[in-house]
């Protein structure tokens, strides 16, 4: 199974939430969805650019006359240290079959606990994918976690204390961000508590997007 078809993505716009892998996550998608149509990527927050030879569209102008079938797009500024910022223009919900937004950030940790104002979701947005990162299982929270004082409260433990499964179920629970839930990182994790996890979470699908491999639990 094709990792679009195991996380139903529709056409229209989908968000990626979370932490531990995110952009490779949409990389990946992308690449499944130019077959089926155009594919616009960008952010509401801050992602790394895409490769050089990716098209990348500044402007939504640019975009624009970029999409189209059998095309990835990316669109947005980029910032001085070589991040792709959020379109400055209106309009980029539309302008491919497919919208792919990275909608969140975790400074490169597998797990998060998200702030009032996080993430960023645009409304138009048709499905939402939250991804966990297994790397971050039976590691002290305050190594792990994007805010391991807020993952530490919902979870109900200090930020010294170990991501056990039941803890990082309690605050994927809580925080009730994803229409579908990706656990990535399996390769990184030991079994017996990533397949307790998968219990926990029900229903997930299960990744190692470095080996290029997924399947539903």
């Amino acid at each position: 199974m094709r990792l679009h078809e195991l996380l139903e993505i529709p056409r229209g716009v989908t968000a990626v939430v979370g932490s531990g892998g995110k952009t490779t996550l949409i990389r990946h998608l992308a690449a499944e969805l130019r077959q089926q149509g155009s594919v616009l990527v960008c952010t509401t927050t801050k992602m790394w650019l895409p490769e050089p030879e990716a098209c990348y569209c500044p402007t939504l102008r640019q975009a624009a006359e970029a999409c189209r079938p059998g095309q990835v797009v990316y669109t947005g500024p980029a910032s001085p240290q070589g991040k792709l910022l959020p379109p400055e223009e209106t309009g980029w919900q539309t302008l491919a079959d497919y919208v792919l937004v990275e909608a969140d950030g975790a400074a490169g940790r597998p797990l998060k606990a998200h702030r009032p104002w996080e993430p960023v979701i645009p409304p138009e947005t048709e499905r939402r994918v939250l991804v966990v990162g297994a790397a971050g299982l039976d590691r002290p929270l305050e190594e792990a976690a994007h805010c391991p004082e807020l993952f530490a409260r919902l979870a109900g433990c200090g930020p010294e204390d170990p991501a056990t499964p039941e803890r990082i179920a309690r605050v994927v629970a809580q925080e009730a961000l994803g229409d579908v839930i990706l656990l990535n990182q399996a390769d990184a994790a030991d079994m017996k508590p990533l397949h307790r996890l998968t219990q926990l979470l029900g229903g997930c699908a299960v990744s190692s997007l470095g080996e290029m491999w997924w399947q539903r639990f």
